[in-house]
């Protein structure tokens, strides 16, 4: 999950707290040595230690937020290259030689066969789920394991979505915007079903990306997600062959 960055200056129990740290909004002192169950005191004087390296800062919660920890930790802009990043000054410099040599097209042409080799490959990991809560649990493992940071949830009036606080091609997403609706595209056919990805605050200052899923499947896909069953609406069904129109020749 790390790259090696991480690994030349943190001691295991360093990528521990930063790693729990990547998947949340903050957390409290107290709130960390639970996660990691460790002692109090050793979390506490890591993570003072990480701060002076850099790597985290405070962030005070606003007194609305009644029953939270005043105090919590937080990663700073400086943990982004301990983190995978898809090689990202190489495959920008790589799409833009593609463009200078076959046109304006090209880098998006390469970028939506990434997304199809990756529509294939994470397609045979998935086999064996067969509902949509399912598909969306699996797909949420498969994309942890390539560095998103990602899982899945679910309540009643949120409904099915995959939740995700890093992805190692938001660079390559600024320059390539519409690299984001490939890969949209592609997670859509391996759901079988519509989902809308939304950027959102989570209100404690940091940024989340979430992938909301429209439907949970048709009644024969119906699915267990957390121990619950729920009633499934209409399965939208998506060409997996199909290629976006500014790709078309």
């Amino acid at each position: 999950m790390f790259s090696q960055a991480l690994r030349d200056i943190a001691r295991p129990t360093y990528a521990e707290i930063l790693e729990t740290l990547k998947r949340s909004d903050g957390m409290a002192v107290s709130e960390l040595a639970k996660e990691l169950k460790m002692s109090y005191m050793g979390v506490k004087q890591h993570c003072v230690n990480l701060e002076k390296k850099g790597y985290l800062k405070t962030w005070r919660v606003p007194r609305t937020q009644v029953g939270r920890p005043e105090k919590l930790y937080r990663l700073t802009e400086a943990c982004a290259e301990l983190f995978p990043q898809a090689g990202v000054s190489l495959t920008l410099n790589l799409l833009q030689g593609v463009r200078q040599l076959y046109g304006e097209s090209a880098p998006e042409k390469m970028l939506f066969h990434h997304f199809e080799d990756q529509r294939q490959r994470w397609g045979e990991l998935m086999k064996g789920a067969s509902s949509l809560a399912e598909k969306a649990t699996k797909l949420a493992e498969i994309r942890d394991t390539e560095g998103c940071f990602s899982k899945c949830a679910y309540d009643a009036q949120e409904g099915l979505r995959i939740e995700e606080y890093h992805h190692p091609m938001s660079s390559i997403f600024a320059v390539y915007p519409n690299a984001i609706r490939m890969e949209v595209q592609m997670m859509e056919q391996l759901l079988g079903s519509r989902m809308a990805r939304k950027t959102i605050d989570s209100g404690k200052g940091r940024e989340l990306t979430v992938y909301e899923i429209s439907s949970l499947g048709s009644p024969a896909e119906r699915g267990v997600f957390n121990g619950v069953k729920h009633d499934a609406g209409h399965r939208t069904g998506l060409n997996s062959n199909q290629v976006p129109t500014f790709l078309e020749m």
